[in-house]
This record gives structure tokens, sequence and C-alpha cells, in this order.
């Protein structure tokens, strides 16, 4: 389970879901808005923001940009309601999302309604995908 929180305060507004047994499931908690906030990991004072599809994919990526802020949307968002506000708070935004299609489509869409946000692809499929391809290539 990975907690969405919204505002300065982190107020608790549901959570991601996420199955660890031999069936894989993901999903939102009962209640659960995911336009109203976020999972996000990494230091609070970063300028630096980079949106992922899922906390999974969030924690993974700060792997490889331990500098930034990493940011889960919870699925494929091409204008999360909270967007707008980090943008006109001067925080640089990178789209992470996924190198397959929906990924794909939901940045592109992303940067043209925010040219400020710029892509930055996963080495492999997905953050996640990245950072296990890279510890079994350090052994």
């Amino acid at each position: 389970m990975f907690l969405l929180v919204a505002g300065k305060a982190n107020r608790p507004i549901g959570a991601e879901l996420r199955g660890t047994g031999p069936q894989m499931w993901r999903g939102l908690a009962p209640g659960t808005d995911k336009n109203a906030g976020f999972f996000w990991t990494g230091d609070a004072g970063s300028r630096t923001i980079l949106l992922c599809e899922s906390a999974i994919d969030a924690i993974s990526c700060r792997e490889f940009f331990p500098e930034c802020l990493a940011i889960s949307t919870s699925g494929v968002v091409a204008a999360p309601a909270w967007l707008r506000g980090l943008i006109a708070r001067g925080y640089i935004i990178h789209c992470g999302y996924d190198t397959d299609e929906a990924g794909e489509r939901a940045a592109a869409s992303m940067i043209a309604m925010h040219p400020s946000v710029k892509r930055k692809q996963p080495p492999a499929h997905d953050w996640n995908d990245a950072l296990v391809a890279h510890l079994s290539n350090s052994k």
C-alpha cells in the first residue's frame, strides 16, 4: 500500500494498492480520489519532479535520479488536476511514463497542454523494469 497525500500538510486522501503474491494486481483503496493527491518520494526541497505511472515506478526511478522528487500519477493520466499548481510554483517537471503506447500518448498530450514539461523515458518498459535490469547486470 502506498499512501496518496494532498497539500503541504500531506493530508492522506487514499492509497495505491499492489499485490505481491503469485497473482499480480493493482488498484486503489476504496474511496481514493487520485485527482486529489499523489504518492511521492524524495527530498521535499527538490525543485525537479519526475512523474511516474505508479508508486513502484516512482520508488525505482529515484534509484536513477536521487536528486529528484518522484511522483506517482496512479495510472496513465495526461492532465492530473494538481499538475498546473506544481508548474505554477516553478518546479522543473519531467514526464517519465512507460515506453508503451499509452505512456507515450499521455506524455505527448501532457507536454502539448504544458510545454514546460519535458519527456524522460525509462530505459526499459518502465522504471521498475529498468531497475531490475540494472541490478541484474551489476551482479
